[in-house]
């Protein structure tokens, strides 16, 4: 026995000496600072998904890269490498990005004002869809793999509805909406689309169809007839769109980095990624410092982030200590807030709303629209300062929502049964044992009413307009960003470098470097493992992790809490 528990005990010492040494390792690494060789090739790899909100790094060889990089460290990178002597080129290499249009905008954008510095600018393609092909057109020369395919072909939505479905199992869905563009459960109420939302989405598609033949038009030094004609006839093969002229070359990315050498006229060039080139860049201590304040996710009421780091979207909690800090932060001198929200709990928002307004009382604040800000993602911009929005971001969607299932047909085909015993009239008006009646409808569409004549009197304030002119544009209807302005929902259309411009009028700062600081700050794997403390349960982060999988359904956990939401009336994504 003795020796069992000598052994344990060796054991348990040995276990927590490797761990203070494999802490000690991770720390060692993620302080080193990468060398910026002078004859470097950024290499710019863009895969999945690009968040506003910077995700946990982990500083180990091999896994550091797998850390994505942040729409702000996109813009950051270009920016600096175009004045960046030791930088000679950049390499663009985007496989299945899975961002909104506002962000390919956005990204787009920066890499057409990096290709200004006069520095080349080649993109390489590996078996491209339509979104990695729209930021290549950014590019003086397009190169894809010889027996590539150009998933290019054109844009389409695609709508589900379960209403069939949920009728063989018995369930059924009791909704009450003030807006009739608010069909946030359609998909469950409905088999097909209301004339309403046919409306909208036909108008997001034409626009954004016209938004992707003009850039691939101008990028293609191509008209846009030509380019519509040509996407009639995709998907192509390498060789077909070499003779269409949608691509320059066929090759492989060694092949580019020879032609990029010549170009340069560089004996050899040294790859570095996106990650590496801004940690191996000094920080700018001596430039105005502008806080960037990411609200990304849907808007719940609760804590913060689950307990790996991974981002549980906006919540009250979180988000108001991140605006306080920003707040009582002295050093901060203007506020650029990154909006990219399909809104959620009414609550909330209005809660955030209030935190956003103290903040505005305290520093210059512009907010700044993302893909999407909407519904509750457009409640809490309308503090008064000036809103920028892209011409395709989804914005609007003024209006309320609220629902219940009944399951009473599902027990009963799997043998369950219920007895309500209440005391109160509408005690059991959120059980799922039973439908709506009458006068409980009636009593929640007064509370819905309420939140929505709520919403209607935050959007006139926040925009200098009266009540009257705020409805005719609401009734849940969303609107892109250019259909926004033109109904005075935002005030300009750019992306962060009008936002800092803006910031740096409305602040009083002087022409130079900004220190553009983002919060939250990107975390260290070590950082979170030694905060676990603070966080909620793992059970409550695999529960968002589930729900974060499910498409469409980022809204199930409010509606698990109760209460009425503020949130898009569907989830667009166009292929």
């Amino acid at each position: 026995m003795k020796k069992f528990l000598a052994g344990l005990a060796c054991g348990v010492v040995l276990v927590i000496l490797c761990s203070v040494i494999l802490l000690f390792s991770i720390a060692r690494w993620a302080d080193r600072t990468p060398q910026i060789a002078s004859n470097s090739l950024l290499v710019l790899r863009l895969e999945g998904d690009v968040p506003e909100k910077a995700q946990v790094e982990i500083p180990l060889p091999g896994l550091d890269n797998e850390t994505r990089v942040t729409v702000r460290d996109v813009w950051s990178a270009l920016k600096r490498a175009a004045d960046d002597p030791r930088i000679k080129g950049v390499v663009l290499a985007p496989r299945r990005v899975s961002v909104g249009w506002a962000k390919l905008q956005e990204i787009h954008d920066s890499l057409a004002a990096f290709k200004q510095s006069g520095k080349p600018l080649y993109a390489f393609l590996r078996f491209p869809g339509t979104r990695d092909y729209y930021l290549a057109t950014a590019a003086e020369k397009i190169y894809a793999a010889p027996d590539d395919y150009l998933d290019v072909k054109g844009l389409r939505i695609e709508a589900m509805y379960l209403r069939n479905t949920l009728d063989k199992l018995g369930v059924q869905m009791d909704v009450v909406h003030a807006g009739k563009y608010k069909d946030a459960y359609d998909m469950f109420t409905r088999t097909s689309m209301t004339p309403e939302t046919r409306e909208v989405l036909n108008q997001v598609l034409d626009l954004y169809y016209k938004n992707l033949t003009e850039t691939i038009a101008a990028g293609r030094k191509k008209d846009v007839a030509s380019v519509r004609a040509l996407l009639d006839q995709g998907p192509f093969v390498a060789g077909d769109a070499l003779k269409a002229g949608l691509i320059d070359a066929v090759g492989f990315e060694d092949e580019i980095v020879g032609a990029l050498q010549t170009r340069t006229k560089q004996s050899a060039l040294k790859k570095i990624d996106t990650r590496e080139y801004l940690r191996g860049l000094a920080p700018d201590t001596s430039s105005p410092k502008i806080a960037f304040l990411v609200a990304e996710g849907v808007i719940t009421q609760g804590r913060g982030e689950d307990g790996f780091g991974g981002n549980e979207g906006i919540t009250t909690g979180g988000f108001t200590k991140l605006v306080r800090e920003v707040r009582s932060d002295p050093t901060v001198k203007g506020v650029i807030v990154r909006i990219d929200s399909p809104g959620g709990d009414a609550i909330a928002s209005d809660d955030i709303l209030r935190e956003m307004k103290q903040l505005s009382a305290a520093k210059p604040v512009v907010i700044s629209m993302s893909d999407v800000a909407a519904s509750g993602g457009y409640f809490m911009s309308v503090t008064g300062d000036p809103i920028l929005a892209y011409s395709t971001t989804l914005t609007g969607s003024i209006g309320v929502i609220t629902a219940k299932p009944d399951l009473r047909g599902l027990y009963d085909k799997l043998g369950i049964s219920k007895e309500l015993l209440t005391r109160g009239r509408f005690a059991a008006i959120d059980s799922d044992y039973k439908p709506l009646d009458d006068e409980e409808r009636a009593k929640l569409a007064q509370t819905v009413e309420a939140t929505y004549r709520g919403f209607l009197n935050r959007v006139a304030t926040g925009r200098h307009r009266q009540v009257g002119d705020i409805q005719a544009i609401a009734e849940g209807r969303v609107w892109l960003g250019s259909q926004a302005k033109e109904n005075g929902l935002v005030d300009q259309i750019g992306g962060l470098d009008r936002a800092i411009e803006m910031i740096r009028e409305k602040a009083k700062l002087p022409a130079g470097k900004i220190a553009l600081t983002p919060y939250p700050a990107r975390r260290s794997l070590l950082e979170v493992l030694m905060n676990r403390s603070a966080q909620p349960s793992l059970a409550g982060a695999q529960m968002n992790a589930a729900l974060a999988r499910i498409p469409g359904a980022s809204w199930i956990r409010s509606v698990m809490e109760g209460g009425t939401l503020a949130l898009m009336p569907y989830s667009v994504e166009v292929k």
